[in-house]
């Protein structure tokens, strides 16, 4: 069979649009996948092409059927690598299968549901910020819960406030850096000559001064918490060796940055979208209480709140926290006609493939009904956590600790807005802006 062409777009329509695509890449995405087709790709010059692609069996073939020959592209390997290390979201082939293997037990079901009592302690104090009677943007609030969350359960209490502080100072500032510098390219050597990149490995450095001092209190402590921390410690790989110090480090810091960007942004599109549907907002209020009266524990809970699970799985099919994923293969391959020569940059959109009218009935609407009896039945096309042996490794505590969130904010207060217009911010992830909303006690 003859190899289909990839319809290009040219290097000339790509720089004509560069100060857009640098605000904004999705509507340029959007016009060139309704022109082109479900794949087309990008000639930014100097011979280097990058495929888009919004065809989520194309996307199952990569990530989960032949995944061994696409591997995570220099942005995760070698740019976030420089402040985050070499942890599970950095790193590929042998060194990644031995870690995550390494990883996984400590968020398996069992394990998390020992944790549950941290992370609704740190949901309450953050939802106790909430002002009532008064338009406030809510992203400040849900980023700093997301981070207490992650801090509390993988720490318990012992870490101080003021070593949290710092250390979300520390994760956010190298995530702003790091987004200039994908964004910018063209400024590299500015960010170099001026200390701008100095200064933030700096500052990454200090964190892990930080985490060794906690990790170190921890050993010589000799008492157990059961929170991920110990877990990790407990860690063994295949031959009984624990982690080194430098490996743990690496994992907590990306811990921190997995862990928090990406749930803080769910939490701020899922109220958005909320304070549009009160009808919504109702029927989990409903749910919450006669979940909590029927639930002898979080867990338990957590099962009885099926619908605003629901809702957080809609949350995330139309604004996906990581909207695009990318890979490069090892060697050559072909999907449907179509060749793929080796070391080609491939950049999936989850965020077309969650509204492609293909899988999805009235794409652009707000249903969370469409997810009763779980998101499984939409696998093929629903990628909020990846999808293959690199999904999310962390996706049930997300899952648990958004759920708790929702149900803890929505119990307490009805939420309208201003406006209904949801704005977005695409970074590395989907960042919300302007999330200005206004709480009432319920």
């Amino acid at each position: 069979m003859a190899n289909i062409d990839i319809p290009t777009v040219s290097s000339f329509r790509f720089l004509k649009n560069a100060n857009l695509i640098l605000r904004n890449p999705l509507p340029f995405h959007r016009e060139n996948f309704e022109k082109l087709g479900d794949i087309f790709q990008v000639d930014l010059g100097f011979r280097k092409n990058v495929i888009f692609c919004r065809d989520a069996n194309f996307a199952e073939y990569v990530l989960k059927k032949n995944h061994k020959n696409y591997h995570k592209s220099t942005i995760q390997t070698e740019d976030m690598a420089k402040y985050l290390g070499h942890g599970l979201l950095t790193t590929d082939g042998e060194q990644w299968r031995k870690q995550r293997r390494m990883v996984q037990p400590a968020f398996h079901k069992k394990q998390l549901a020992q944790l549950l009592d941290s992370v609704d302690a740190a949901i309450k104090t953050e939802i106790d910020r909430v002002e009532t009677g008064k338009v406030m943007d809510i992203f400040p609030i849900f980023n700093d819960l997301a981070f207490q969350t992650v801090v509390k359960s993988l720490f318990s209490s012992a870490a101080g406030q003021e070593e949290i502080n710092r250390l979300q100072y520390i994760t956010e500032a190298a995530q702003k850096m790091l987004v200039k510098e994908l964004r910018q390219p063209f400024k590299g050597w500015w960010f170099k000559l001026s200390g701008k990149i100095k200064h933030h490995l700096e500052l990454t450095q200090e964190a892990r001064e930080i985490l060794k001092k906690i990790v170190a209190e921890r050993r010589q402590s000799g008492q157990r918490q059961d929170d991920l921390l110990d877990m990790l410690l407990d860690a063994r790989y295949e031959d009984g060796e624990a982690m080194s110090e430098k490996q743990l480090i690496d994992e907590i810091l990306i811990l921190f940055t997995a862990g928090h960007e990406t749930t803080s942004n769910a939490l701020t599109f899922t109220a958005k979208l909320l304070a549009n549907h009160p009808e919504v907002q109702d029927k989990i209020a409903a749910e919450v209480k006669e979940a909590r009266a029927n639930s002898e524990n979080h867990f338990e809970f957590l099962k009885n709140c099926t619908y605003t699970s629901q809702v957080v799985e809609e949350s995330m099919r139309l604004y996906p926290p990581v909207y695009f994923i990318d890979r490069v293969n090892l060697e050559d391959d072909e999907f449907n006609g179509i060749h793929i020569p080796k070391n080609s940059s491939l950049l999936f959109s989850l965020y077309e493939i969650h509204r492609d009218e293909e899988h999805w009935k009235n794409p652009e609407k707000f249903d969370p009904d469409r997810f009763e009896g779980g998101g499984n039945k939409h696998e093929p096309y629903y990628f909020p956590f990846g999808a293959g042996p690199r999904k999310c490794i962390g996706n049930n505590f997300a899952m648990y600790e958004m759920i708790m969130t929702v149900a803890e904010l929505v119990s307490r207060f009805k939420i309208s807005a201003p406006s209904a217009e949801i704005e977005i911010q695409p970074l590395i992830t989907l960042k919300p802006k302007n999330a200005i909303l206004e709480f009432t006690p319920r």
